[in-house]
């Protein structure tokens, strides 16, 4: 019996098939190449294709991951890929008598960067999500799929990943003079982290018992580290371990942005590898140096 079907195998569903194999889950991937993973039998097809989704209808597996990336950003895309993809493979699973938990992976854009969300003060999950752009709509409207289903059904909002091939603020932080011209709030998760705590709850939801208020049966996980930080702080870090020349070490006002809580996600025993930004960019940039 297929144990955890990920939904959107590229690189954080790869990485979370790659860490349940080594558990000995048995793990099947979905995604739109036919690029082999180890261990992981992949189906390819695409979620905005419905015919190409029919397969899944002879998988009953325990647990499914949906983990998709829009190929885009318009609200189109989003809605294609977040929307409608999730309800299409949803309905494959529709008599699936061993479906245990469904994870849906989300994205602090959920929250905007609106005036009623831009505070100093930490959101968590207690806080009403009010979404600033088409991205956030669409997700939280993905998020509200999961309602009418009739399992445990978990929403991570994943907050700005970083890590190996996601390179964006190391690349930023060595051209200065492309620095934006606003200060903001930021927050992040390496992918690894992010892989091993999604592979931590699923884990739980295969052998634990359905009890309420288990960590496995909370609705919802802000999914980040324990250190959100101006974005100037991070990469004048980021340019002094590089041995670039900053921009006179600047930290304008912070403007914009928003500062969220991982104290739900931690209070699951989870820990991370790398709990702030420094730890995670300086294995970073020693993994670059050494290549």
């Amino acid at each position: 019996m297929v144990e955890v079907l990920i939904v959107g195998c590229g690189d954080l569903g790869g990485a979370i098939a790659s860490q349940l194999v080594k558990f000995g889950v048995q793990t099947i991937g979905l995604r739109r190449s036919p690029r082999k993973l180890d261990g992981v039998t992949i189906i390819q097809a695409d979620v905005t294709q419905a015919a190409s989704l029919a397969p899944l209808k002879i998988i009953q597996p325990k647990i499914v991951i949906y983990c998709v990336a829009a190929n885009g950003q318009t609200d189109a895309q989003y809605k294609a890929q977040y929307v409608d993809g999730l309800r299409q493979v949803l309905a494959t699973q529709s008599e699936n008598s061993n479906l245990k938990h469904v994870f849906f992976v989300s994205s602090t854009r959920v929250y905007g960067s609106s005036p009623e969300q831009h505070t100093d003060a930490l959101l968590d999950e207690t806080d009403v999500a009010i979404p600033a752009d088409f991205g956030g709509k669409r997700l939280l409207e993905a998020e509200g799929l999961l309602k009418c289903l009739a399992c445990n059904n978990t929403v991570l909002r994943l907050s700005g990943i970083y890590g190996l091939g996601r390179l964006r603020m190391i690349m930023l932080a060595q051209s200065p003079e492309n620095w934006p011209l606003k200060n903001s709030w930021t927050n992040r998760i390496h992918r690894d982290d992010a892989a091993a705590f999604i592979v931590f709850l699923a884990m739980k939801a295969l052998v634990a018992p359905v009890v309420s208020g288990n960590v496995v049966t909370r609705s919802c996980y802000i999914v980040t580290d324990s250190k959100p930080v101006p974005q100037y702080e991070v990469l004048n870090w980021i340019a002094d371990q590089s041995h670039v020349s900053a921009i006179d070490q600047i930290n304008p006002p912070i403007e914009c942005g928003k500062r969220l809580s991982n104290k739900a996600m931690l209070a699951t025993g989870f820990t991370l590898q790398y709990p702030d930004y420094q730890t995670g960019y300086q294995a970073l940039l020693l993994g670059l140096s050494t290549r």
